[in-house]
């Protein structure tokens, strides 16, 4: 009896040690996952601030030029490039909701000036939305790892208790439709509930036009009144 009482007592002292091992290596992982999300943080960051800084440079190489004062001598040379112009800047639109390269506004501004207002409309939407619908699926693929360290923390935590509740899709749609919504950002934040991928394509389908066409002609048109003001 005293025998197996001692095995045991064995048994605990060892299951107890096992624990005690188990605790620091789990710890381990959890600032292993921290610092590698701070690292993408930075990194996204990073990207961000030289993305910033060669759209300045192109922008100040382009007015010396002239060719911000004067939008036909600007598409006039956009079309040199015939379908190529298009094809680069709905490309470079993808990018910009994937991984922010570019701030997105900028480029929301530049469809109607390098195109006109119709086809800048169009080649914007359509970036858009192939980007945003490869940042869903990515994010459906990868999970909480790669939202929690794309999305930024105060966004993550405003949103991230709403997620499961019923009126998630009432308030993504109308999100959506707002042209100062971070959408990059819900999207991820989207990717990690049950909506089908079905129901989030029609979603963006149908909302991305109004909030598109508000920021890109504001920004445009803001940008014209600017030039009239100071006489340029």
């Amino acid at each position: 009896m005293n025998h197996i009482i001692r095995r045991g007592n064995h048994k605990m002292q060892l299951g107890r040690r096992v624990k005690l091992k188990r605790q620091p290596l789990d710890m381990y992982k959890v600032t292993l996952r921290t610092r590698r999300r701070q690292i993408v943080r930075r990194l996204i960051q990073i990207i961000g601030i030289v993305g910033l800084i060669a759209t300045l440079i192109v922008g100040l190489y382009l007015w010396h030029a002239g060719l911000l004062t004067d939008q036909a001598l600007l598409r006039g040379m956009i079309k040199r490039f015939g379908i190529l112009g298009p094809i680069v800047f709905i490309g470079i639109q993808i990018i910009q909701v994937v991984l922010p390269i570019i701030p997105g506004g900028i480029t929301l501004a530049v469809g109607p000036l390098l195109f006109g207002p119709w086809l800048g409309f169009i080649y914007n939407y359509v970036g858009i939305v192939i980007g945003s619908l490869l940042l869903f699926q990515i994010g459906r693929t990868f999970g909480i790892p790669l939202v929690e360290a794309l999305v930024p923390r105060k966004i993550y935590r405003k949103y991230i208790d709403k997620l499961n509740g019923k009126r998630w899709v009432n308030l993504f749609i109308i999100m959506m439709v707002l042209p100062i919504a971070p959408d990059d950002a819900l999207i991820l934040l989207t990717s990690l509930t049950k909506m089908p991928f079905k129901q989030f394509c029609w979603i963006l389908v149908l909302s991305k036009p109004i909030g598109i066409a508000c920021y890109s002609f504001v920004l445009l048109y803001g940008f014209d009144w600017l030039l009239k003001i100071f006489g340029m």
